[in-house]
């Protein structure tokens, strides 16, 4: 859990679509270190990077994010 209490399962939803770090940022338009600091909980996504992370991987936004 990070400090700003919100976990999150995207590091575990993006390896079960086989992507890298770098083939998820490319397809949200971020950067691979983003999507590093999300998965570490070193930075909570803008809702807007949040929705397009969801769409990206096909599920609904509350299944990446959970408030602790």
């Amino acid at each position: 859990m990070s400090e700003s209490g919100l976990s999150n399962r995207l590091k575990v939803l993006r390896a079960e679509r086989d992507l890298t770090q770098a083939d998820l940022a490319d397809q949200v338009g971020t950067t691979r270190k983003s999507i590093n600091a999300i998965e570490a909980g070193r930075m909570v996504p803008s809702t807007l990077l949040a929705l397009k992370l969801a769409r990206a991987l096909g599920v609904p936004v509350e299944a990446i994010f959970e408030l602790a």
